[in-house]
């Protein structure tokens, strides 16, 4: 009773008390994205909103059943956890269910399951615990060489799901290399690499090949001919080269053809508000139609009519925008921002270097959803179906989202268990 006692005395209260003010703030929202006037009991369980009240109670006892597990567990079968998470990912290409066009769920008694939510549980852990090793150095090339395998193994098995957006989320765990000590020379390529891939879809990649030519020029004129400089400049030009030939062969070739038009369209290529534009321009309808302080709750007109596709999941953000406003998308946003920033707090008071790199893989994975789906309702991004984190509805995502969290969490807690 001793340990128990002081496993709960010891969590952080204000990580806690935001993941139960979202959670509750996304089952009230969902009750307003999909309402049903002929079943408008909040607990009526033929109802999607009544569904979730059963997601929220298991998540809740899942959260609980976490800070119960001592606190070495996560460390110590984080490789485990992984590999289990892998063969997951493996299985459900064989037998898993196709729902919008990805072979991504297992079906299991009437309930629908994405094992990758859960796999990248498991690709956290394993990176913390592989970094978190007294004589892994970050700048080796054998550490970036497992921490690609580590990324990539997943990336790959969703990819051949066609889950194009869930395996984009595994990259945001970048951020646990940067932490780890990765030189800001490489998190600078990493960060280039995507806009110059952008470029290379808005721009002739002619153009580009000839303008990072000019670029190699200037550096090579401005360095002191240093053979490894020499070098250098010649391999990052080469490798921008092949970079723009790769993402043009990709778009044209690996791309759904839905996906590229969804892709052009935010690049303001084409114009197609009736086609793969219009639940976009639909969630800006209903956002901007919320003006400052909103409708009212229940009194959203585009989401009420359906105007707004997947408004309970993909576009969940657009019902805060009309409902509440830009003053109840600013409260909500705040909230998620708190959530990230208490989150890098504690990570950094951490005296177990897996226990802080853990944190900001958690940090990362929750950012990453947040920022890629209320980008989608705001037009800034492409529309690549990623759940908003405890907003969304569906057990899977929600579920994952408190294991990852609530591990974080108790191992906070068992820091004061450290010498």
């Amino acid at each position: 009773m001793r340990g128990t006692k002081g496993i709960f005395s010891n969590i952080d209260r204000t990580l806690v008390i935001l993941y139960f003010i979202l959670v509750i703030l996304g089952w009230l929202n969902l009750y307003a994205a999909v309402y049903n006037e002929n079943h408008s009991r909040i607990f009526d369980f033929s109802q999607k909103y009544g569904k979730q009240v059963i997601w929220i109670l298991a998540a809740f006892f899942i959260a609980f059943l976490t800070l119960m597990i001592d606190g070495k567990f996560f460390s110590q079968f984080a490789y485990l956890l992984y590999g289990i998470g892998i063969m997951l990912l493996i299985a459900v290409i064989f037998t898993g269910k196709e729902i919008s066009g990805s072979k991504s769920w297992f079906q299991i008694a009437g309930i629908a399951l994405q094992p990758v939510e859960f796999a990248k549980v498991g690709t956290c852990l394993a990176i913390a615990k592989y970094l978190g090793g007294l004589d892994v150095n970050i700048k080796k090339i054998k550490t970036l060489v497992v921490m690609a395998v580590f990324i990539l193994v997943p990336v790959v098995l969703v990819i051949l799901q066609h889950d194009t957006g869930s395996a984009i989320v595994f990259t945001s765990l970048i951020i646990v290399l940067y932490r780890a000590g990765l030189s800001r020379t490489l998190m600078t390529i990493f960060v280039v690499i995507p806009l110059l891939a952008i470029l290379s879809l808005l721009i002739n990649k002619y153009i580009i090949i000839g303008g990072s030519f000019i670029i190699s020029v200037f550096f090579f004129l401005n360095t002191k001919r240093r053979i490894l400089h020499l070098i250098t400049i010649a391999g990052l030009y080469l490798l921008s080269v092949g970079l723009v030939f790769s993402v043009d062969f990709a778009f044209r070739h690996f791309l759904e053809p839905h996906q590229q038009t969804r892709i052009n369209v935010l690049l303001g290529k084409d114009i197609d508000l009736r086609g793969a534009g219009y639940n976009v321009n639909q969630s800006l309808i209903a956002i901007g139609s919320g003006e400052f302080f909103g409708k009212g709750w229940l009194k959203g007109t585009q989401t009420k009519y359906n105007f707004v596709p997947e408004q309970s999941t993909d576009f969940i953000f657009c019902t805060v925008g009309e409902e509440w406003g830009f003053a109840g998308s600013f409260v909500v946003i705040s909230l998620f921002l708190g959530l990230f920033i208490r989150i890098i707090l504690v990570a950094e008071r951490q005296r177990s270097k897996f226990s802080r790199l853990y944190g900001y893989g958690v940090a990362a994975l929750l950012f990453f959803h947040f920022f890629i789906n209320v980008g989608m309702a705001l037009a800034l991004l492409p529309v690549i179906g990623i759940p908003l984190p405890f907003f969304s509805y569906g057990g899977s995502s929600l579920w994952a989202f408190t294991i990852l969290l609530f591990i974080f969490i108790r191992q906070d807690s068992y820091r004061f268990e450290l010498l």
